[in-house]
């Protein structure tokens, strides 16, 4: 049984940092990345990384938002520094199955920056 465990989000300042992780379990895994809805908004990219490390990032997130993980532990992180307001979203980490292709989804992370 696949599962995803996110933590890390909360409520910041604009201007600071919050760092998401999310701990997956169950499958082999591809792709990993973080997503987020903001209300009203329909999902969108935030970051992607690859099992090679290769990485992808919106335009909105760029030199502020880095993704990493680490193979061994399963595990996917997001740094977020630099908050805005318009950072403000229910952040969901995503994996993709090596095999099978197919994807998971986390439950979702609250992130709150307040000007």
């Amino acid at each position: 049984q696949v599962q995803l465990v996110e933590s890390g989000g909360g409520l910041v300042q604009a201007g600071g940092s919050l760092n998401l992780s999310c701990a997956a379990s169950g499958t082999v895994i591809n792709a990993m990345g973080w997503y987020r809805q903001a209300p009203g908004s329909q999902r969108e990219l935030v970051a992607t990384i690859t099992s090679g490390g290769t990485t992808n990032y919106a335009d909105s997130v760029k030199g502020r938002f880095t993704i990493s993980r680490d193979n061994a532990k399963n595990t996917v992180s997001l740094q977020m520094n630099s908050l805005k307001p318009e950072d403000t979203a229910v952040y969901f980490c995503r994996i993709t199955t090596w095999y099978t292709k197919y994807i998971y989804w986390g439950q979702g992370t609250q992130v709150t920056v307040s000007s």
